[in-house]
């Protein structure tokens, strides 16, 4: 089970690596909300996973379960809550070219 919950644990870290560099690379809040709220959402759902595997079944089990639901509740709402905010403030949509 140890060696199921640190693949689980990787990917989800390899996933959150990844939405941080997409926040670096990208050009403008609306294509950085999008990576963003995608890879967060997988990657955090992989490393609760894996911990809740390597925690085997305990009361902390249950704790990670609701921190998992309520990462599924709340991330599209903050997505669509800071997009909506962005455009509201007036930000258009990056149409340039990658330097």
């Amino acid at each position: 089970m140890e060696i199921l919950s640190v693949i689980f644990i990787l990917a989800g870290l390899f996933f959150l690596v990844v939405a941080a560099i997409g926040v670096i690379r990208l050009p403008d809040v609306f294509t950085r909300s999008h990576a963003v709220s995608l890879t967060d959402s997988l990657g955090a759902f992989l490393l609760l996973i894996g911990l809740a595997i390597y925690e085997g079944l305990s009361m902390n089990v249950l704790k990670i379960l609701a921190v998992l639901s309520l990462l599924y509740l709340l991330n599209p709402v903050i997505a669509h809550a800071t997009l909506r905010a962005a455009v509201r403030a007036g930000l258009k949509p990056w149409e340039g070219k990658t330097p």
